[in-house]
């Protein structure tokens, strides 16, 4: 797999990420940097991994008429926020890192301020 660039999120874009799975050198490859907390991206990027697979289980039991459509935008529409959350805090501690800051001042920001991005 490729390293993304920067916009390593078809997720802020609104895009569905299904399918794709986040390693640490999707999100700090770029910078051939490793973050001086590597637990942290690693637990992240697992959240990630986790809210993909959700997103893919929603859309098969959609599929096999397990729940309706309703219920899996509506969750859908809260795993969106989560990883356009995710992807905003790892590419906080990335430019923290990046500028010799520390990763750890990253801070997840609300659903308002991170989906504002989009307007």
């Amino acid at each position: 797999m490729s390293s993304m660039t920067s916009s390593a999120g078809a997720g802020p874009s609104g895009n569905s990420i299904s399918g794709l799975v986040a390693t640490l050198d999707t999100v700090v490859g770029q910078t051939g940097g490793v973050s001086t907390d590597p637990n942290k991206d690693a637990d992240i990027l697992a959240h990630v991994n986790e809210l993909v697979a959700e997103e893919k289980e929603l859309r098969s039991k959609l599929q096999q008429h397990e729940i309706d459509e309703t219920e899996e935008h509506h969750r859908l529409r809260s795993i969106e926020v989560q990883l356009d959350q995710c992807w905003d805090l790892l590419r906080q501690r990335r430019a923290l890192r990046e500028t010799g800051q520390d990763p750890d001042q990253a801070s997840v920001r609300p659903e308002d301020e991170v989906e504002g991005y989009l307007s």
